[in-house]
């Protein structure tokens, strides 16, 4: 440890790392002082602007605990500064921290290659492209320096691969060949613990994409060979099959639940595919489905159409729809089900009003939106509408076998009467359930997710390297470079 107290202020300038030097700046009143002859040799302006490290601050990088010996700001024009934290370790050997706009670069100086650089660069079997040159000068340090600090213009030429760089820094004749790489803000504070630590602008020159895409790629091949090996389990053990089939009559279900046989699905979660039929022609058809687990009364309910026209326009036949319907439902788990079904369909439709049906079940009562009441004899499909507001006046055997079924209705909230459907065309529909454990669909859909991520990623790393080299005058991107 060395003490260099300026001449000056009298202020005590300690140096902990044992290294001859040349110069120094008073830490106190910013004097460039000779420490052989202990002259003041000029006031520098001292730094402070997003100085986040102090001379004589230890942190480790790769391993090896380096101690900052010198700050210097550099300027390029007038609006760009830079930061360069001089750095030493314990054999004395030379190590920088360069940080411009919350981005950090670690250089190490090197040897100078013998061969001279245009546009690329080569150093250790790597390719580097020119970036930039850039004219800067000293703008403000402070600090321990081995040689003399020059203030005079300096070039650095900078060559960029990826995370990486390689600089050659010229001061008059003078030359110093740096290879570099792109360190974490995140590093910097672990190590060096500074007070807080500037934002990020812009893209670094050596910053990495946000996501290494080829570790994503051998994940996501790790995780496809997986999915790959279980779908071929699944295959091999496990086969679709029929679990439920039934023809049902419309008049079964109209204006009432239907409840289905039970039914087993084995096996893992997994699609239940069904399929509907119905004979329509010009008109169509309406069934509502409900699947329910018996040990966990969970529903999963739909509504579908089905629907089929067709005619004759300007001498032309057309056709829309279809008397089939298919559909799943998506991921049901194992376990014990039934089927809860509902059914109408054009001309014979669920009533809208409120419904009333006589004791023994022989006639209906059903309100509408005018004031009225249908009365249907169930057994013929008769129906007779009357006025409800002189029903009692008009009617009195109807009026009062409606006051009987309302009677009956709220004794017997649940009943029911079938009014038969008297069409031969359609008079019933057809429902067919298939389990299927093996299914190709969310296999190929993962895997389809997987490669839209990758190339995703890639576009996203596109237009980052091409944010990152818009500043360059030697971009890759720009047509008219090499």
């Amino acid at each position: 440890m060395k003490t260099y107290v300026c001449p000056s202020c009298k202020t005590d300038n300690i140096l902990t790392i044992d290294i001859e030097i040349e110069q120094y700046i008073c830490k106190s009143c910013s004097n460039l002082i000779n420490t052989e002859t202990k002259t003041i040799l000029k006031s520098v302006k001292k730094p402070t602007e997003n100085v986040v490290l102090e001379v004589g601050q230890k942190g480790k990088i790769d391993g090896i605990e380096y101690q900052v010996i010198a700050i210097v700001v550099r300027k390029y024009g007038t609006s760009v500064f830079w930061r360069e934290y001089y750095l030493k370790d314990k054999d004395k050997n030379d190590a920088f921290l360069s940080e411009s706009s919350g981005h950090w670069v670690f250089l190490q100086p090197k040897e100078m290659p013998k061969k001279d650089f245009k546009f690329h660069a080569e150093f250790n079997g790597k390719k580097y492209r020119w970036y930039e040159s850039t004219p800067n000068n000293i703008d403000a340090a402070t600090g321990f320096f081995e040689d003399k600090i020059k203030f005079s213009l300096a070039n650095y030429k900078e060559f960029v691969n990826g995370t990486e760089m390689v600089s050659i820094e010229q001061v008059g004749a003078e030359k110093t060949f740096l290879w570099g790489k792109h360190i974490p803000k995140s590093e910097i504070k672990r190590q060096f613990k500074p007070n807080y630590m500037p934002n990020y602008s812009g893209i670094g020159i050596v910053q990495p994409y946000y996501i290494n895409i080829k570790q994503l790629i051998n994940v996501l091949a790790i995780v496809a060979l997986l999915m790959s090996l279980l779908q071929l389990y699944n295959t091999v053990s496990r086969t679709n099959y029929e679990v439920f089939s039934d023809k049902i009559r419309f008049d079964s279900v109209r204006n009432k639940e239907l409840i289905s046989k039970s039914f087993d699905l084995n096996g893992a979660s997994a699609p239940l595919n069904v399929k509907l039929y119905s004979n329509v022609d010009n008109s169509w058809a309406n069934v509502e489905l409900s699947l329910v687990n018996e040990k966990t009364n969970e529903i999963e309910y739909t509504s579908q159409d089905i629907e089929q026209y067709h005619g004759y326009e300007s001498g032309e036949s057309w056709s829309e729809g279809d008397k089939n319907k298919e559909f799943n439902f998506c991921g049901v788990a194992p376990g014990k089900y039934h089927f809860a079904i509902n059914a109408q369909k054009q001309g014979f439709e669920q009533p809208n009003g409120e419904t009333f049906y006589s004791p023994d079940g022989s006639k209906s009562f059903i309100y509408d939106e005018f004031g009225f009441v249908d009365v249907t004899t169930l057994a013929t499909g008769e129906k007779i509408s009357y006025n409800l507001s002189n029903l009692q006046t008009n009617d009195s055997v109807i009026y009062s076998e409606l006051e009987k079924a309302k009677e009956f209705k709220l004794k017997n909230p649940n009943f029911s009467a079938t009014l038969p459907d008297t069409d031969t065309l359609n008079p019933e529909f057809d429902i067919q359930a298939f389990w299927k454990p093996v299914s190709f669909w969310n296999y190929f859909i993962i895997i389809g997710i997987m490669i839209v991520l990758v190339l995703l990623n890639y576009w996203g790393k596109y237009l980052f390297d091409k944010e990152k080299w818009k500043n360059s005058n030697y971009s890759p991107f720009n047509e008219y470079t090499n």
